[in-house]
């Protein structure tokens, strides 16, 4: 009995890595696909493509090279989350003494920003007559190291700060020919000029904005501004009815935590729409949590040291978003972290998370069909593009992958149109 048993386990794992396996026709149809005569011979592609039930390597071309991954190093902002974060945001230390308290933020982003639920911050210092604020907890500078400069005036490009308040942006409306803003302290540092601008514009070193009355036309929405102390006591005090002051006093080792607002929305915003500001942010709370102070850089090390020490290649990572051009990560390590995720999360949850092939999220116009088929986070920047999750097949199995693409000379469209082809013709073969 103990031998047919040993007989029906060995069969049941054979034939499931048999299964697992592309036959050789499929398997040159992929050379071909991503080979020396196809559309990414062109540049620097890897792929990998991995059997989550049999845990094999299917398939892999370059998985060993690194590249630059743009914003599918979220993937490891979100694992650095889920591990150290739970289920709650990190909103406040605190000490208190009579009717003073004295608050230090721990990174949490959703205080005015976007539709999250708040963390009620007025609610929360009601019982005190005086506010004192310090950010000597936070480490990491305004942005993250290999940024690019011109990108201080886009959205996507927000500072980090240890309390920021309405995502550390103003919001810009057209009214009649000019800029009305928003929080509304803003409006009288908005000034006309000549300048051949289209969109309301900030100075690089002020929070002074300037626009062209003939051409303005507000398609940028949101536009990050300056942080500093004083402008956050403003803001925070017009928002809570109290008198906040300022003061950088270290953190006392002895003090009480604030946690806010649940956290997976906050993950599901920065997954489906690659949200730079909420990644950034995530990664400040992962640091306070471990060390009671903001510091991107302390809070990678960390992760990379324990809960990542078995990658297969040591990533570089600098940043929670993937702003930086000097993350790079290989198709072979993109993949084992995605494993840990899937292991980590009930089935439910990473849907939600996933961007998904024609439905939502950034994929929600490219990799169309009556079915989906690609549940994956994108990544995007100059002459770089990746895509990294799960397709499922027409057996209906899913299988995990890596697809990351660097210096290539075309539009990022046609990369993607490319790489919907490789797709297409993965997901009818498998």
């Amino acid at each position: 009995m103990r031998n047919k048993i040993h007989l029906t386990i060995l069969l049941c794992y054979t034939s499931s890595a048999l299964f697992a396996q592309l036959n050789r026709d499929q398997y040159l149809k992929l050379e071909n696909a991503l080979g020396e005569r196809s559309f990414f011979n062109g540049h620097l592609t890897g792929f990998m493509l991995y059997d989550l039930d049999s845990q094999l390597v299917l398939y892999e071309k370059n998985s060993h090279q690194r590249f630059i991954p743009a914003s599918t190093t979220k993937l490891f902002t979100l694992f650095s989350s889920l591990v150290v974060l739970n289920d709650s945001t990190q909103t406040l230390r605190y000490v208190t003494e009579g009717n003073t308290i004295r608050i230090w933020g721990s990174g949490d982003p959703s205080w005015k920003y976007k539709d999250f639920v708040q963390p009620d911050i007025s609610a929360f210092l009601a019982p005190y007559e005086k506010v004192i604020f310090s950010d000597a907890n936070m480490m990491s500078p305004a942005f993250g190291y290999g940024w690019q400069w011109d990108d201080y005036y886009y959205n996507y490009s927000a500072e980090r700060s240890s309390l920021p308040i309405y995502g550390n942006l103003v919001q810009v409306k057209k009214v009649g020919n000019a800029p009305s803003v928003f929080p509304t302290i803003f409006q009288e540092s908005v000034f006309p000029t000549n300048r051949t601008i289209r969109e309301l514009e900030r100075d690089f070193h002020s929070n002074r904005f300037y626009y062209n009355p003939n051409n303005f036309r507000a398609r940028e929405e949101f536009i990050p501004f300056i942080v500093s102390p004083e402008l956050l006591l403003e803001l925070a005090s017009e928002a809570t009815g109290k008198e906040w002051t300022y003061q950088p006093d270290s953190l006392p080792v002895i003090h009480e935590e604030w946690r806010g607002a649940p956290l997976f929305p906050i993950l599901k915003e920065m997954m489906l729409e690659s949200d730079n500001f909420l990644a950034e942010q995530l990664m400040l709370m992962v640091s306070d949590r471990l060390f009671q102070r903001l510091d991107t850089e302390r809070a990678i090390e960390y992760m990379l040291k324990t809960y990542l020490y078995d990658l297969p290649d040591e990533p570089q990572w600098v940043d929670g978003s993937g702003l930086s051009r000097h993350d790079l990560f290989t198709p072979r390590s993109m993949v084992a972290l995605f494993e840990k995720i899937y292991r980590m999360l009930p089935d439910e949850q990473l849907w939600e998370l996933l961007p998904t092939g024609g439905r939502s999220g950034t994929l929600e116009n490219s990799y169309r069909a009556e079915e989906p088929y690609i549940f994956a986070k994108t990544g995007t920047m100059s002459n770089n593009h990746s895509l990294v999750g799960l397709i499922r097949g027409k057996s209906g199995r899913y299988y995990c992958f890596a697809f990351m693409n660097s210096n290539y000379p075309h539009k990022a469209s046609e990369v993607r149109r490319e790489m919907e082809k490789v797709m297409l013709m993965l997901r009818d073969m498998l």
